[in-house]
């Protein structure tokens, strides 16, 4: 027996937390990723216009909102941060005009290798193909030598297991294998190559139109969206550096803070950390629950996630975000 006492984890983390907020002052980085009203929202990532701005307007009535990529060095109260991931349209359509209505800053982490593209993201292809109102096969046989499997699929409960699994299955694997995956899934299903409007990501017009606005301030996401620490660091490289450089290149600056996508710990490595400094980066956002300190590793500044709450819910859940 250590003779240390172990307190049990949450209890501690909660204790941890109050006491370290009373110490520093601290950032709570919140994440978006969608701003728009959806029929269907399976992964819950959007928030409607109106939640939207209920959420600002008691963000901006309560605290300080930062801009991600300042210091934060002369924070004298807790204080607040927005950020949004992959790089939606609707960011520019329905998010953008109520952060400049309301004066509130954001910063938007854009994954590159879909600007302008006339496709959905993965994820939400893969919704799109698996969730979709066709008449499916009985099975899907995934040919893969490493990945390979048989799901029945006959009923719309049997299709969600299938669409699950190949969701967590298509964070382990490269963009390639990805695409190689989705030639399979075409094949199998009547889907078509209809893409969905309401689901595309921003044009480059968009993006700049995101990069001249003073609330607004762009970061890298990668290329891909594909978690770093199922790449080598070769590709990890490249992935990093190149959707820094495609941003730079369309917005005509330098593009100084990234966003590991997922971000959670396991997806991302010490070695994805180096390149992000190697990169040039000043400040690199996760994706686990935390507040960020003075002495909070800036290359991996923990966020919250928020959901499509009305505003009775959102403070609710403000409150828990500073211990959790």
């Amino acid at each position: 027996m250590s003779g240390v006492f172990q307190w049990p984890g949450t209890l501690a983390r909660v204790t941890r937390n109050i006491l370290f907020n009373l110490l520093d002052p601290p950032v709570l980085v919140l994440t978006y990723h969608r701003v728009t009203t959806l029929h269907s929202d399976s992964q819950s990532p959007a928030v409607t216009p109106q939640h939207f701005r209920e959420q600002l307007r008691f963000l901006k009535k309560r605290f300080p909102l930062v801009r991600f990529e300042d210091a934060w060095s002369n924070i004298k109260k807790p204080a607040v941060s927005i950020t949004f991931d992959d790089g939606y349209a609707d960011n520019v359509l329905e998010a953008l005009p109520v952060l400049e209505e309301m004066g509130v800053p954001a910063t938007f982490f854009v994954c590159t290798g879909t600007i302008g593209a006339e496709k959905e993201f993965w994820w939400d292809e893969l919704e799109r193909i698996v969730l979709g109102d066709w008449t499916f096969p009985g099975r899907f046989e995934l040919h893969d030598s490493t990945f390979g499997k048989t799901w029945p699929t006959g009923s719309a409960a049997e299709r969600h297991a299938l669409y699950e699994a190949l969701l967590l299955l298509m964070k382990e694997v490269d963009a390639l294998k990805r695409e190689h995956w989705f030639v399979q899934l075409r094949q199998w299903a009547p889907a078509g190559e209809e893409w969905r409007e309401f689901n595309r990501p921003m044009t480059a017009e968009e993006l700049l139109r995101l990069g001249r606005s003073k609330w607004a301030e762009v970061g890298a996401h990668t290329i891909t969206h594909t978690p770093l620490s199922s790449l080598s660091g070769e590709e990890q490289w490249k992935e990093i550096e190149g959707s820094k450089k495609c941003l730079e290149y369309f917005l005509g600056r330098n593009i100084t803070v990234f966003s590991y996508p997922f971000g959670e710990r396991c997806d991302y490595t010490q070695e994805t950390v180096a390149l992000c400094k190697k990169a040039g980066f000043t400040k690199v956002a996760a994706n686990f629950p935390g507040q960020t300190h003075r002495w909070t590793d800036f290359f991996q500044i923990p966020r919250l996630v928020v959901r499509n709450w009305p505003a009775e819910v959102f403070v609710k859940q403000m409150k828990r975000f500073w211990i959790v």
